[in-house]
């Protein structure tokens, strides 16, 4: 009996489709998960795949015709198809957006959803699992728990102690505790006067602070072990060896699956002749746990790690040196927000040491010494430091997964090589997160970790690469979503731009938090957003109105009718979009 093809399930809210094109022919011979035929939405193209082997039927709709979630498109006669399809060709996953050149925002080309597995069960035979994900980070742990949700049966590869990975234990939960810390003992000593209230004399209790650090890391990871239990994900505790297709091996133990996910994150890296020894000379790990304030403290790289735990340490007293390569902040961020970020921080004690690199790090004295030279070369200098943090960048962690032996590609910057549906060139095996090209960020590798897990299931995962905010977590934070004007310019592309100063919002001025500005960039044809920058107070909270209203299509137009409640820090949002039509009412 032949075996329909249907519109799979596209999303919250999306009821139907277009059919763009068909890529298969009536009587063609088709691979088991061979891309079919293509749909369209206004929010993404998605590619409807074989479920067997076989012969195409005919085909039930045309191209251009509008088709329901559930509408069934053709059908397949099994027994006399082609061999199982080999992997698509390898693609990177968030790849850039193309140039927009007839005013509509440029449609990012990231992996499309596919409602089909990579590899049918009957192909695979008994296994012990039906997902085996490695890695419980953000990106592992959202895919296993949603994968449960969806039926299978799922088990977690961790070595950890404590599920999480990097984010949870030693990276964005420690690090946002630490800054809060941080930031309430600044506001205690510098900023409480202002508001009347005076406590005299204030102290630092760093192991106190370290403790509460530890709670919050505590309370995050055995919440992950909670859901689990509730889901009914297996942790397997161990490190992960990928043996074999659909085989891992844990600690001396083998296991199979159907499909094997892998979620290993990135670590910290280094430069060449430095070494880190988590004591003088620290990764972002060590910085997390310093014992005492240092003295005088030099960071290597000007990235978002670098600038926050900078932060955390110069709030608690430390003088701070920031030495960036680049002549400029957090590359990638808008240019305007980076400039005025370094004027903030400026202010805030912290220095910058731009367009130079450091070239050697000596630890054999009582202090660090630190040489320093201009990016361009020239005369060097060596300055002293009790601390050298050294954040220069994040690796994919692939070693000890047994990748090479199964010949798994990677790409010259070590990440694993997967096509727009996740998969790697060996059957049954994926990878998501950092180990995958794109941005190290915990919300794209969670939001990829779902998108797989929906594809496993038959239905259409969906990550948007162009709507991805990015947050650094100092303060005033910095975040941003979608395009920069740099890029804008460099494509040609006609675009206003809507800007409102916080020194200009009554609840910023109430806060005394009246640094920075919203950005909007919008198209200047069809006032479609096109990106939006925000330096400001909670700016990682403000960016998530402009990152809903990019995901739907929205206009400057669209955010500024919204009713805004005041007094708001996001009444600052509405008059951005407002200045797009040079129409700000309170400046």
């Amino acid at each position: 009996m032949p075996t329909e093809i249907k519109v799979p399930t596209l999303g919250e809210s999306v009821s139907s489709a277009t059919i763009a094109r068909w890529l298969k022919q009536p009587g063609e011979a088709i691979a088991a998960d061979e891309a079919v035929v293509e749909l369209e939405t206004d929010k993404v193209s998605v590619e409807v795949s074989a479920p067997e082997a076989g012969t195409l039927g005919a085909h039930r709709v045309a191209e251009g015709d509008e088709v329901e979630v559930g509408a069934v498109l053709t059908t397949v006669e099994a027994g006399s198809g082609a061999a199982a399809a080999p992997a698509a060709a390898p693609a990177k996953a968030p790849a850039k957006a193309e140039p927009a050149s007839s005013g509509s925002p440029a449609k990012p080309n990231p992996p499309a959803p596919t409602g089909a597995p990579a590899a049918e069960p009957s192909a695979v035979g008994d296994t012990d699992y039906d997902v085996i994900v490695i890695g419980a980070g953000p990106g592992g742990y959202v895919c296993a728990i949603r994968a449960a949700q969806l039926g299978m049966k799922v088990a977690c590869v961790e070595k950890r102690a404590t599920l999480g990975g990097t984010c949870l234990n030693i990276g964005c939960i420690p690090s946002k505790a630490l800054l809060q810390s941080s930031e309430s003992f600044h506001e205690a000593k510098h900023g409480m006067a202002d508001h009347g209230i005076v406590l005299g004399e204030v102290k630092l209790d760093l192991a106190r602070m370290h403790a509460r650090k530890q709670e919050v890391v505590a309370a995050n990871t055995k919440g992950v072990e909670f859901l689990f239990k509730k889901n009914n994900v297996t942790w397997l505790k161990g490190a992960g060896r990928i043996t074999a297709p659909h085989t891992v091996e844990v600690d001396g133990k083998s296991v199979t699956a159907k499909h094997v996910i892998i979620a290993t994150g990135s670590d910290s890296t280094s430069l060449p002749g430095i070494e880190i020894d988590e004591k003088r000379v620290v990764s972002s790990t060590g910085a997390l746990e310093l014992d005492a304030v240092p003295e005088t403290m030099i960071v290597i790289g000007g990235g978002v790690i670098g600038l926050e735990l900078g932060s955390v340490w110069s709030r608690l007293g430390a003088k701070v040196t920031v030495v960036e390569f680049l002549d400029r902040l957090v590359p990638g961020i808008d240019g305007e927000v980076a400039k005025s970020f370094q004027r903030v921080l400026g202010k805030q004690g912290l220095q910058f040491k731009l367009g130079h690199k450091v070239t050697k790090v000596d630890t054999a004295g009582e202090k660090a010494r630190v040489t320093i030279e201009k990016a361009a070369g020239g005369n060097a200098e060596t300055v002293d430091a009790d601390i050298v943090l050294v954040a220069v960048g994040r690796r994919p962690v692939t070693d000890g997964l047994g990748l090479q032996e199964l010949g798994v590609e990677l790409s010259k910057r070590g990440q694993v090589v997967v096509d727009k549906h996740y998969r790697t060139n060996v059957a049954g095996l994926y990878a998501i997160g950092d180990v995958i090209d794109g941005p190290m960020l915990a919300h794209k590798a969670e939001d990829e970790g779902v998108a797989l897990a929906e594809m496993l299931a038959g239905q259409a995962g969906h990550v948007n690469y162009g709507v991805i905010p990015a947050v650094v977590y100092t303060w005033p934070e910095v975040a941003g979503v979608g395009r920069i004007e740099e890029d804008l310019k460099a494509d040609g592309v006609e675009y206003v731009v809507g800007k409102f100063p916080f020194s200009a919002n009554g609840r910023a001025r109430a806060m005394n938090a009246t640094d920075g500005f919203v950005k909007i960039l919008a198209d200047k044809k069809t006032d479609r957003l096109l990106g939006a920058h925000i330096l400001g107070p909670d700016a990682g909270t403000l960016i998530a109105e402009l990152a809903t209203a990019m995901e739907f299509g929205a206009s400057a137009e669209d955010v500024a009718r919204i009713c805004h409640a005041h007094p708001t820090l996001s009444e600052a949002v509405k008059e951005a979009a407002l200045d797009a039509d040079k129409r700000a009412l309170h400046i």
